[in-house]
């Protein structure tokens, strides 16, 4: 059998950039091009004084999540016994089932007043977000603040998650397997905050969230009914605030479901 050729630091770089590794996670700086002779395929034996691993494998082993299917049966179990917020943000804290946790700098739980009759849920944090430990902080966030404002509200009278409570490496999309792992623990803060009206903010929590599988463009703008098992709350998908950011054409539409939340609240 032929050896694959050694890759070129070229073809290195743009492996880890297309995995998602955006910062460096050891103490010291590391010399990277000392070990590109070295085969990829082999594994290396660590001397006895070994330093902590590299920035590149660190994160690629934090992206593999073993045992998917006791990782979403522990998410569960785990979700279903917490009795407030503060106990679902402590097991969430602790949780180790979910591979974005070792490469997030934070837990993303939460903002705004648990007390609300609103909820806004969001796919997953930026790095803004994972910086500050807060769901909304960036430039989308700053744009929610203006759309739910137009409508009298603000963060002390509304409740704001996501789907996903720790950053993708690189922002990049969630897998359906983290998407599920971390499902068990956003319904349950639904739950616990129990409010009159949920709002799904893209495409991606929408269809995680409401069950369907059609588009943003077929669904914002019409009611669904949320089941917590014990009540039914009305929810309504619009726009993610980055998507208007992109296409700002549409914050005509966006602004009709924000009328049409009011509406709801008023009534």
């Amino acid at each position: 059998m032929i050896p694959e050729p050694t890759p070129t630091v070229r073809e290195l770089l743009a492996f880890y950039l297309e995995a998602g590794v955006d910062c460096a996670l050891a103490e010291e700086p590391i010399d990277r091009l000392a070990e590109i002779d070295a085969p990829p395929p082999a594994p290396r034996v660590a001397p006895a004084e070994a330093p902590r691993p590299v920035a590149a494998p660190a994160v690629m082993r934090g992206e593999a999540a073993p045992a998917p299917d006791i990782a979403i049966a522990s998410a569960r179990e785990a979700a279903r016994t917490a009795p407030t917020l503060e106990a679902l943000r402590e097991l969430m804290q602790n949780f180790e089932g979910c591979a974005l946790k070792h490469t997030a700098t934070r837990l993303v739980f939460a903002d705004g007043n648990p007390q609300a009759r609103i909820m806004f849920v969001g796919e997953a944090p930026g790095r803004d977000e994972d910086i500050e430990g807060l769901p909304f902080v960036g430039r989308s966030g700053k744009l929610l603040d203006l759309m739910i404002g137009a409508i009298g509200l603000n963060r002390s009278t509304a409740y704001i998650a996501n789907v996903i409570p720790w950053r993708p490496p690189g922002n990049r999309t969630p897998t359906p397997q983290e998407t599920q792992v971390c499902l068990p623990f956003i319904q349950r803060q639904i739950e616990l905050v129990n409010p009159d009206v949920l709002v799904t903010l893209g495409n991606p929590s929408t269809q995680t969230l409401l069950g369907t599988r059609e588009g943003i463009m077929r669904t914002r703008g019409r009611w669904f009914d949320y089941e917590t098992g014990q009540r039914t709350i009305r929810a309504l998908p619009t726009f993610h605030p980055a998507y208007l950011l992109r296409s700002p054409s549409y914050k005509r539409l966006a602004w009709q479901d924000l009328r049409a939340i009011a509406k709801l609240l008023a009534g």
